[in-house]
């Protein structure tokens, strides 16, 4: 990343238990303008000719959100046309949920993006991720991302912040810890996994700074 570029800004802070996040669905979808529209248009088609997945539908865009006087989160979401997510400048507030998954021993599971995927191909980022569907509590989305991801279901989960990212992608961001022994197994979006170890400090030289900074951040609210 550009260090003269700006970087993500925390919208709300946790941690939340999952009955702590509350929300209401718009009937009425966002429209983008017309430059957002054809960038969009344009970001589906290179999918198609890289041979990634076009799957173009509606997804989730955050309106608004407040936190009440007890610490619960309140969202207001709408639907909003998928693809503007692929946007670098332009992604409309679409939510998206990241869900960091550390095992009963305190290590980060870690996934390499198969270079197909239609994003962070090739790169490695930690846990499971992935759009917040029509009507969903982003809090169901990380349950749903680890099963679909990794076969696997937590212990224990904890909405840790809300994030708005410089994209305009909005990533409300959660921890999952595993049971002792449970094992994971990666879907096709992933082609190699690793543990790494629970000290930050001691993880491999291919973790980017940005996973290693939502590291300390997770330990930091968690």
């Amino acid at each position: 990343m550009d260090p003269m570029s700006p970087g993500p800004t925390i919208l709300a802070r946790g941690p939340w238990a999952p009955d702590e996040v509350r929300y209401t669905w718009a009937a009425e979808p966002f429209v983008a303008d017309r430059e957002q529209t054809d960038a969009a248009d344009a970001a589906i088609q290179a999918l198609k000719d890289h041979d990634s997945p076009s799957h173009d539908g509606v997804s989730t865009r955050l309106a608004a959100h407040h936190v009440d006087a007890e610490g619960r989160l309140h969202l207001e979401l709408e639907p909003v046309r998928w693809a503007l997510r692929l946007l670098p400048e332009g992604a409309s507030r679409s939510m998206t949920g990241q869900c960091v998954v550390r095992d009963h021993d305190g290590r980060w599971l870690a996934g390499r993006r198969a270079d197909w995927v239609a994003t962070w191909a090739g790169r490695w980022t930690l846990g499971a991720g992935g759009a917040v569907d029509p009507d969903e509590s982003p809090m169901h989305t990380l349950e749903r991302e680890l099963q679909e991801e990794w076969s696997v279901r937590a212990e224990r989960l904890q909405g840790l912040s809300l994030v708005l990212l410089p994209s305009d992608m909005v990533m409300f961001v959660g921890v999952a810890w595993l049971p002792a022994g449970a094992e994971v197994t990666r879907d096709p979006e992933h082609d190699l996994h690793e543990w790494w170890p629970a000290d930050v400090d001691a993880w491999p030289d291919h973790a980017e700074p940005t996973l290693r900074g939502m590291a300390r951040a997770v330990q930091d609210l968690s």
